[in-house]
């Protein structure tokens, strides 16, 4: 297999690459809902721009093995391929993701070229992107092909594969890379039509694996670089040029009212029965740029438009939280966490993911900020112990198909703190939050739940208070606590 460049990748130029500076999408990377299921974003939607992005696709495996066979693989330009005719890595990508519906553009460089049976098949892929939006994404690419007389004929920005982002969760790399790994991919009809019908429409073709890495500030002077007015030449200073005066370096600009969030944290731990119920017979596993903080977990700031004097909020934040209760056939993951707030009123909005499937966006509490201080001191706005309650939408997220939840909209969660640094070269607050897992929130038991102790044990007791296995597991759960109770009963008997 030659690795030497085809004379055409060479002759054609690499196409610039058009990235979307905003898409308008319900999520992406993660199931689509409507637009009525989240409100809308308030304030300027942050873009965070990538790079360093790699594309591991290798088509379809038994076509280059068929090729392989009857004739020879190409790659050119930046790509490369894995040994014993591997998959194919398409590198130097570039792109936007949305932080607020988490849409993404990407475009590679690289291409690859199938060539067989002395010319009579001649396939060339070049100028690879990839586009999600909800559920789904796009592979498209330029495909190159001979006519009869040998010349080439372009068809430029081909839907190859679709994808399927139903079940992929992001994981994470080197360098603060985020990986998409194994994304199910599906001949388009248009890509059938690339290859002569020699495919068809939704035949599976290969997984393939995205990896993106955000770019986290763009490059300025440090704080101490930039000029502060007792350096500002005086008059007399000889290195002052003579005529017109220096003026000081421009600040990097904010929207009128914004103020430059340099860093933030999201410190919140749910529900605290929930999480006492989980503890009793399983774990919880914080991922992806979230810490666990006591009993509570820290979310590390995605991006945020902060305007205090209208105190209005839009951020969002990295991380992910999964609890487990393996007896139970418990998997929540809670991640892709927003604050959206105006005045006194907010929603938190999150992604969650169970073994059903995931569910972007969801507008899962409403926020209490009436008491919220915005004001920044030593450089740090703080809005502690922010009241939340489920929506009607957070508290279906814990339902099962046979019992419902045993949550409503209205009942208490945990609080959320939130802590901004607005100035340059200051840090976060230590101990942002409760900290020691104890959260100051009324948490009654829901009416109908069983709130005696099985066996004196106070952790099975809170497990039926707070969210009973029969709500949340359905038959498996149901099981589980008839047992509990006959336990019980026999014991009373037996006294």
């Amino acid at each position: 297999m030659s690795t030497t460049p085809s004379a055409s990748l060479l002759r054609r130029r690499r196409r610039s690459v058009a990235l979307a500076a905003a898409v308008a999408t319900a999520a992406a990377l993660g199931a689509a809902v409507p637009a009525s299921a989240a409100p809308a974003p308030q304030g300027p939607t942050p873009t965070q721009e990538l790079k360093d992005g790699t594309l591991d696709w290798g088509f379809r495996e038994s076509f280059r093995k068929y090729i392989a066979a009857a004739g020879r693989i190409t790659v050119a330009d930046g790509a490369k391929q894995a040994a014993a005719n591997g998959v194919f890595t398409f590198t130097g990508g570039t792109g936007t993701y949305d932080t607020a519906t988490h849409a993404t553009r990407n475009a590679f460089r690289g291409g690859v070229r199938f060539e067989a049976h002395g010319g009579v098949l001649d396939i060339e892929l070049s100028d690879l992107k990839v586009a999600t939006t909800g559920t789904k994404g796009a592979i498209t690419a330029d495909i190159t092909t001979k006519d009869q007389s040998g010349k080439d004929q372009v068809k430029n920005d081909v839907a190859l594969a679709d994808l399927d982002l139903s079940k992929v969760r992001p994981g994470s790399g080197a360098g603060g890379a985020m990986v998409f790994k194994d994304i199910p991919a599906a001949l388009t009809e248009a890509g059938a039509a690339a290859f002569n019908g020699q495919y068809k429409e939704g035949d599976p073709l290969d997984p393939a694996t995205l990896t993106v890495t955000p770019v986290t500030t763009p490059d300025r002077p440090k704080p101490s670089d930039e000029p502060k007015p007792s350096d500002k030449p005086k008059p007399s200073d000889p290195s002052r040029p003579s005529g017109k005066p220096v003026p000081p370096t421009a600040p990097t600009p904010v929207p009128a009212g914004q103020s430059k969030v340099s860093d933030g944290r999201l410190t919140w731990g749910l529900k605290e029965s929930f999480r006492r119920y989980i503890n009793s017979g399983g774990g919880t596993k914080a991922a992806d740029g979230a810490k666990k903080n006591g009993g509570l977990f820290d979310f590390s700031l995605g991006g945020a438009a902060l305007d205090a004097k209208a105190r209005k909020l839009d951020a969002s934040f990295r991380g992910s939280v999964n609890f487990s209760y393996p007896a139970h056939q418990l998997d929540m993951t809670f991640n892709d966490l927003k604050v959206r707030a105006e005045g006194n009123k907010g929603t938190l909005v999150l992604d969650v993911t169970t073994p059903k499937g995931r569910k972007d966006d969801i507008a899962f509490a409403t926020l209490d900020l009436s008491r919220a201080d915005y004001t920044a001191k030593s450089g740090v706005v703080r809005l502690a112990a922010v009241p939340a309650a489920f929506t009607a939408e957070g508290a279906a997220a814990f339902a099962n198909d046979t019992t419902g939840s045993m949550y409503k909209a209205g009942d208490a969660i945990d609080p959320l703190d939130l802590a901004f640094t607005v100035r340059d070269g200051v840090a976060l607050p230590q101990g942002s939050g409760t900290g020691g897992g104890t959260v100051p929130v009324s948490d009654t038991t829901p009416s109908g739940a069983v709130g005696s102790s099985v066996g004196g044990t106070a952790a099975l007791a809170d497990t039926g208070a707070g969210v009973p296995a029969g709500v949340l597991l359905g038959a498996a759960g149901a099981v589980a606590a008839a047992g509990a109770a006959m336990l019980y009963a026999a014991r009373r008997r037996k006294a």
